[in-house]
């Protein structure tokens, strides 16, 4: 529970300038907007939060950075990302807690102290690496869930959604589908979530997106066996709407090259060269442009880190705080460079090739508002621009496709920005800088949008006149 507390110190810390995002040899264009371009950690070095963990004193203060954790700040008995850990709130740990008393076997002290461990893994932090997975997806899986791998990576350069369907009902036939799903169970929980990757190749391929799988109306237009496959590996992920941009990119790259060391999965993704796992384009041939749309929101996510950790930084603060319009200054920075790394990947985007059947992909996921980056949907939880925009109902359809800690965290960032949102309805300089950073938000979004529609059908205009 103690390395709970020190990362969360640390991830805050982290949302000092020096762990300002930035550009890397992969593209991007962080150098814009008055960002220091970022280099690869040399041997030592673990990241940005890391390097700046120690700083405290003036240094800490300057950077608007608070005293304690943002746990420290919620009332006792909250939960998700939020929650005090025991270390901060004084309760004794295991590690902590007296040896065996008099008479006690220390088999049966063991059995105590493992009874009195939480029963469910520690929270998600987004200011540890985002919304990216922990560690880098699975590149190829083993044992009989191979058939599933081929068939994903089959569906996917299928020419279009008949062919795709014509693969499911093969392996149908074939019961490899019923085969699959008795083994659902036996997955480990990132095996899992790389099954379900495949799994939403399939699906979008073969034009059950907006599907329930669970939904006796779903087994008219899709294939049974299929169905309940998808059904098992949601359950077993605890996440019933994954075919969407959130698991279909950030859960679909690998670095080109293994790393020679332990890099943080954020600083990974920004400075290695990304390949994706399931390929929408078929082997040998360049990238296709929903390659690199799904490849240019991975890295938007990576780069995004500090804006988790400004959006942290910003939680429970008061309007008056004199640190608030300085976080405010440097989310309007992280966002302008964001949208300049959006900017570089427009161009290799536009001209890579699509077919109608990426483009019906494309447009099916927009259809379902399967397309939102996680990275702008706190950002726009935390100016809220979200909410008045599109409505609390709608902006909630937008989070569905989130894992359930994700979302809680969101919800947190509703509730505890509030009050910086007050400066929407007031005058002055701090009020200016708060309209600053939605006027950066809805720039970025326009240009991501601007983006969609470049791999969605071909664009010959420049993407900066769109954006």
């Amino acid at each position: 529970m103690t390395t709970t507390t020190t990362t969360t110190t640390m991830a805050l810390a982290s949302a000092t300038p020096s762990a300002t995002p930035s550009a890397t040899a992969t593209g991007s264009a962080g150098g814009a907007a008055g960002v220091p371009a970022a280099r690869p950690a040399t041997a030592g070095e673990t990241g940005p939060s890391a390097r700046t963990a120690a700083a405290t004193g003036p240094a800490a203060e300057s950077a608007g950075a608070p005293e304690t954790a943002p746990g420290s700040r919620i009332p006792a008995g909250a939960s998700g990302p939020y929650a005090v850990s025991p270390a901060a709130s004084g309760v004794p740990s295991a590690a902590s807690a007296p040896g065996p008393g008099p008479g006690v076997p220390p088999t049966a002290a063991a059995a105590s102290a493992a009874s009195a461990e939480p029963a469910t893994a520690s929270p998600h932090d987004p200011c540890a690496h985002g919304f990216l997975p922990e560690r880098p997806p699975v590149r190829s899986m083993i044992g009989t869930w191979t058939r599933l791998d081929a068939m994903a990576r089959a569906a996917a350069i299928a020419p279009d959604r008949e062919a795709a369907i014509a693969l499911v009902e093969r392996a149908h036939r074939a019961d490899e589908l019923s085969a699959l799903r008795q083994r659902v169970s036996r997955l480990s929980l990132r095996n899992a979530e790389a099954a379900a990757m495949r799994i939403a190749v399939i699906a979008v391929s073969c034009g059950w997106c907006g599907l329930d799988p669970q939904a006796p109306a779903a087994r008219e237009v899709a294939d049974g066996a299929f169905l309940d496959l998808w059904a098992a590996i949601a359950h077993r992920i605890d996440h019933d709407q994954f075919v969407a941009l959130p698991t279909l990119a950030l859960h679909n790259w690998v670095p080109e090259r293994k790393p020679r060391r332990h890099i943080p999965i954020d600083q990974l993704a920004r400075t290695e060269v990304l390949v994706p796992i399931v390929r929408w384009a078929p082997e040998g041939q360049p990238l296709s442009r929903l390659d690199r749309l799904m490849l240019a929101a991975t890295r938007l996510e990576a780069h995004g880190i500090w804006l988790f950790r400004l959006a942290e930084t910003l939680a429970g603060r008061s309007p008056d705080d004199s640190s608030t319009p300085t976080a405010l200054r440097r989310l309007v920075r992280v966002q302008h460079a964001l949208r300049a790394q959006l900017l570089a990947e427009a161009a290799e985007l536009t001209a890579a090739p699509a077919t109608p059947q990426q483009r019906a992909v494309l447009g099916a996921l927009a259809e379902q508002g399967a397309l939102e980056p996680p990275v702008l949907q706190a950002a726009e939880a935390v100016l809220g621009i979200g909410g008045r925009r599109m409505g609390e109902g709608r902006r909630q359809m937008m989070r569905r496709h989130l894992p359930a800690q994700h979302r809680a965290w969101l919800s947190a960032m509703d509730r505890h920005c509030a009050p910086v949102r007050t400066l929407a309805h007031r005058g002055g300089p701090d009020a200016a800088v708060y309209r600053e950073a939605q006027e950066s938000l809805i720039a970025l979004r326009r240009t991501y949008t601007a983006l969609v529609q470049a791999a969605a059908r071909p664009t010959t205009g420049p993407l900066t006149a769109a954006a």
